[in-house]
Parts: C-alpha cells; sequence; structure tokens
C-alpha cells in the first residue's frame, strides 16, 4: 500500500494524460474501513478489465478527522489523486468545490445518476460528483425471528414500538439495545428521527441552519431526545449498556437475545461473515412517530467520487466515474459487498439475494415515505451529540436539558462556519 501511495503521489501533480504505451494511470484515495476497500477494489477491478488501457493505483486514508484533513490539504496544495472517495452532502461544501473540483454539471457523467442524489453532491447550483456506494437506512435494526415467534408487527407508531418493547421484555428478552462504549452508536434515535421531524416541520432543515429552528424548542425534534429517556425509563436496554460495543449489540441483535437495535444498515455486511443468518434474521424499519398514516424512514445517501481541477487525466477520470456511476458498476460493487439499501443510480436494482434490511429500505423509498438526513441538508452538526445522547440514554440528563445542550454545541460550530443568523 505504501509503494501505491508513493505511485499515487507521483502520479497526480505530473504527466500527460497517457504514457508512451498509449496507458493512462489514475491515482485513486479512499477510505480505509473495509467495506470501503473492498468497494473501492471491486470497482476499479471491473473498470480495469473493461477498460485495459486505464490503470487505476489505490491508496488509503485514515477516518475520521486525520483523514478528513488530509482530503483538505492535498487540495489545497495541488497533490490531490485524481480521483477521491469523500462524503457527500453538507459537508462537502467545506472542500470549497468551485475552485478546486471538476464542474460535472451537464455532463454525460451523471447520465445515470438518480435525480434524487444530486442534490447531495451539489453546491452552488453545480454537481460534482457521483454515488460511491449504495444508500442506506437510519432507524431500528429488528430481529424478524423474535417478531414471528411473539406475534408482533412492525410499529407505525411510537407507542406501538413500546407496546411491542413490553412483550419482548416479558418473553425475557432485552428489547432495545444500546452500546454506549462506542458512543457514537449512541446517535441513532436522534438522528434517524429526521423524518418524522422534517413531516412535522418541513422548513425545520433550512430554519436550523438559519439559526431560527431548535430542537429544545420544536415539538417533534425534541421528541427524538425524549425517546432516549423513554427507553431507559423502562429498563428496556441491555445489561451493562454503557460499557457495550457496537460488534457486541450486532451479535445480541444477530443471536436473538436482543430484540431491538437503534442503527444504520450500513454496519451490517461485516455481521454476515460471523452470523450469516443475519441477512435473513435481520430487518430495519424507521423511528416510528405518532402518526401511522405518515410513517416513514430517514435515509443515508452514499458517499461519492470525485475529481480534483489538478487532474492531468481528466478525460479517464470522467470515464472511470461514469462507469462507477453505471449498472455495471452497481453489479461489480453488488459481487464484493452485500448493498445495505438501494442504489441511486438509475437501472441498478438490489440482487434477489439481497439482505432483509435493504429491502426493507427499498420499500420505504418505493412508497415516497423517506427523508434525507439532516447532516446532508444542512452543514450544522455539533460535534459533542454523541456525549450528549449518552448522558440522555443513560438517565444522567433529562431530554429537555440534552437538546438545550445540543442547541449551544450547534450554535458554537455555526459560527465557526460563519454561518448568517447566528
Amino acid at each position: 500500500m505504501a509503494v501505491l501511495a508513493m505511485a499515487a503521489l507521483t502520479s497526480c501533480g505530473s504527466g500527460s494524460e497517457q504514457a508512451a504505451d498509449g496507458t493512462v494511470t489514475l491515482s485513486f484515495m479512499t477510505g480505509s474501513d473495509q467495506s470501503t476497500v473492498d468497494t473501492t477494489k471491486a470497482l476499479a477491478n471491473a473498470f480495469m478489465q473493461a477498460n485495459p488501457k486505464i490503470k487505476i493505483e489505490i491508496e488509503t486514508q485514515p477516518g475520521g478527522s486525520e483523514g478528513d484533513n488530509i482530503v483538505k490539504t492535498r487540495l489545497s496544495t495541488g497533490e490531490m489523486t485524481d480521483v477521491f472517495w469523500y462524503n457527500s452532502g453538507s459537508l462537502l461544501q467545506a472542500l470549497n468545490p468551485a475552485q478546486t473540483l471538476v464542474d460535472l454539471t451537464g455532463d454525460p457523467v451523471l447520465a445515470n445518476v438518480q435525480p434524487d442524489y444530486l442534490p447531495v453532491v451539489t453546491q452552488g447550483g453545480h454537481a460534482y460528483g457521483v454515488p460511491a456506494s449504495a444508500a442506506s437506512g437510519g432507524g431500528i435494526l429488528y430481529n424478524r425471528k423474535v417478531y414471528e415467534k411473539l406475534g408482533l408487527q412492525v410499529p407505525k407508531t411510537w407507542a406501538e414500538f413500546m407496546a411491542n418493547n413490553d412483550k419482548i421484555q416479558a418473553a425475557g428478552i432485552t428489547p432495545v439495545i444500546s452500546t454506549f462504549k462506542d458512543s457514537w452508536t449512541s446517535q441513532l434515535f436522534v438522528l434517524g428521527d429526521f423524518y418524522n421531524v422534517q413531516a412535522s416541520m418541513p422548513s425545520f432543515a433550512p430554519d436550523y441552519t438559519a439559526g431560527k429552528a431548535k430542537f429544545a424548542t420544536t415539538p417533534a425534534a425534541l421528541a427524538s431526545f425524549q425517546h432516549l429517556t423513554d427507553v431507559h425509563a423502562k429498563g428496556y436496554q441491555n445489561k451493562g449498556f454503557g460499557s457495550a460495543t457496537l460488534d457486541q449489540g450486532l451479535k445480541l441483535l444477530a443471536d436473538g437475545k436482543g430484540a431491538h437495535y437503534p442503527m444504520l444498515t450500513a454496519i451490517l455486511p461485516p455481521v454476515l461473515k460471523t452470523s450469516p443468518q443475519a441477512a435473513t434474521d435481520v430487518g430495519f424499519f424507521g423511528i416510528p412517530g405518532t402518526d401511522a398514516a405518515k410513517n416513514g424512514a430517514t435515509v443515508w445517501e452514499p458517499p461519492a467520487l470525485y475529481i480534483p481541477k489538478t487532474t492531468k487525466k481528466l478525460e479517464a477520470a470522467k470515464k472511470f466515474l461514469a462507469f462507477v456511476a453505471s449498472p455495471a458498476g452497481a453489479d461489480a460493487v453488488t459481487q464484493a459487498v452485500q448493498p445495505t439499501g438501494p442504489y441511486r443510480v438509475k437501472g441498478a436494482k438490489l440482487p434477489d439475494n439481497a439482505i432483509q434490511a435493504a429491502k426493507d429500505v427499498q420499500a420505504y423509498i418505493d412508497k415516497g415515505a423517506t427523508s434525507t438526513a439532516l447532516e446532508f441538508v444542512s452543514p450544522i452538526k455539533g460535534p459533542s451529540l454523541e456525549q450528549i445522547t449518552v448522558a440522555v440514554g443513560s438517565g444522567l440528563t433529562a431530554p429537555a436539558e440534552g437538546a438545550a445542550q445540543y442547541d449551544k454545541d450547534v450554535e458554537k460550530q455555526a459560527k465557526q462556519l460563519g454561518l448568517q443568523g447566528w
């Protein structure tokens, strides 16, 4: 990998479109988590097989803020690879795309990208990327065998969800899995509830971004913090939830020792290697709201591939992105990584043997009952949310207090971003 990284650094800032032998070498920087690496390799190998004159050399970057800083530094110094993997949604604006990225607006590269996806790779009316993988759902993963055994139906309201939890608890099964050792996992009751917030207040995202709407003073948004308290107050969580990890939570769910896990469908593929039954036994539903007629789910859009303006291999880079955003590209990914939701590419379909959770997400999309997660439509996501939700979900902080704390956390970030209205 170090050799590939050196080769990528050498090729990204110099050279012409073709080498003497007629070949073109593209450098490609991607994430380091296993699912991303597997997806990247699958796309690169399938593309090179179809285009033998174009070679792709891959380098990986760390996750989190370290990787984020590497992307920004490489772009600002003109040393970015010919193609790179990065977030879609509001985080894109931090890259200053008008100055750093190739504008793909109206380009044939985007011909197969679903129109619903384009807003999350668009800034200032210009589109810059293509979907790199499948979408995922954020809500409740549940054990379908437990539901079948106890004769339960997927809940469409919060009251129905809590009633199911009562029956599950009476059967000696953990109703709601919490894994607060990995503190980021505590956020899903809040983040996954955005569909209900938007259904109640369609203007919440722009008003929130402008400093006009707050979690503590918007009933539907405050309800998401209340959900954490409701579950804890009833004793529905697993023993030792404060020290439990994501991997432990997934095993509890797959083994049927826990019935519900507020989580993203995106985390399921690695679980299938040790718990293959999860492919069919684990389903997904959106966090229930107050109105069964408006039941839906929150969707996390896939990350994207972008081309920096510094590339000298533009034609080849565009050809690669067009392949990624095609049914053939989606098929290549499916062969390597189980999709956790629908692809955002025209003509790309979930395979017949797709995991049940992905099929469940697709069903919400098919009936038009989804919203994109707040972080894709607003640049504001306070960094302390996971610590706040751990405290609320552990009974240490009241929901109204937690929501108010998050509003203060958000205010700090909004001012750092220089947003108007703050």
